[in-house]
């Protein structure tokens, strides 16, 4: 037989800004796949909803309120769950966010604030979560990236950064880890409806200067987020490494 398994079953799944969005999004994903979620999210409120979908899809949710930037809380998740021998098999580095200025206008504290969010944050997930991998003998990495990483956008130089850092990280970390059986890989969306987009997308001009620039002419719904974040969480991306998944409706195809 060919066709290979989609299925999460009998994974364990580490989800970060897994509190709404994308995060929340992919973490149920995940369970409805079969797996078992370990999220993470500053606000308890939000872990408490997002650990109700995924029980209610018959899987285990374990929920720890951290502030990611912060490497003491990163470890104590880790030390929490090696005691509790919960066995990370996937990890989503989907914590992020951004400020919006221009270049000239960036402080100090909004370029570190964006920096150990998107990237810094990442990086320590995924070192904490690859040297337990490569005991176990393998695992998926997954962390989301953006279309910004790739292309030149109007989100800001500091938030772009880091996308294309993270595409970078992602090959780099597959790389070194790839004889270990774990697989790194990222995904880069454009435009999604998310509780962060939604004042940008209610500005009809700004809509429309998106979907001017994406050839399936919508913005994306989050269910087109969560196929493309199992399959490289499942064994059908077993021979998949240090690739970056755009999924924005075609936008980044485009040339003049």
């Amino acid at each position: 037989m060919y066709l290979p398994s989609f299925s999460l079953e009998g994974k364990t799944a580490l989800v970060t800004g897994a509190g709404r969005g994308i995060g929340r999004a992919i973490a149920i994903g995940y369970a409805e796949a079969g797996a078992d979620v370990v999220i993470v999210s500053r606000t308890q409120s939000d872990l408490e909803e997002t650990a109700e979908h995924i029980q209610q899809a018959g899987t285990k949710a374990y929920t720890f309120e951290a502030d990611v930037t912060n490497k003491s809380h990163i470890e104590a998740i880790f030390e929490k769950l090696d005691t509790q021998n919960v066995k990370i098999d996937i990890l989503v580095n989907n914590a992020g966010m951004n400020i919006r200025s221009k270049a000239l206008e960036v402080s100090d504290e909004e370029w570190d604030t964006i920096m150990n969010t998107n990237l810094r944050s990442a990086f320590w997930f995924s070192q904490k979560a690859g040297e337990r991998m490569k005991e176990n003998g393998g695992g998926k990495i997954v962390t989301i990236s953006s279309v910004a990483g790739h292309v030149a956008l109007r989100t800001g130089v500091v938030y772009a950064s880091t996308k294309a850092a993270i595409i970078q990280m992602t090959k780099n970390l597959a790389l070194e880890w790839g004889q270990y059986g774990i697989n790194v890989n990222s995904i880069g969306p454009w435009y999604f409806k998310t509780p962060l987009t939604e004042k940008l997308l209610a500005d009809k001009d700004y809509l429309n200067d998106i979907l001017a620039v994406t050839p399936q002419k919508r913005v994306g719904e989050l269910s087109d987020l969560v196929g493309p974040a199992v399959f490289l969480a499942s064994d059908a991306a077993n021979y998949v490494n240090g690739q970056t998944l755009f999924v924005d409706g075609g936008m980044t195809i485009q040339g003049f």
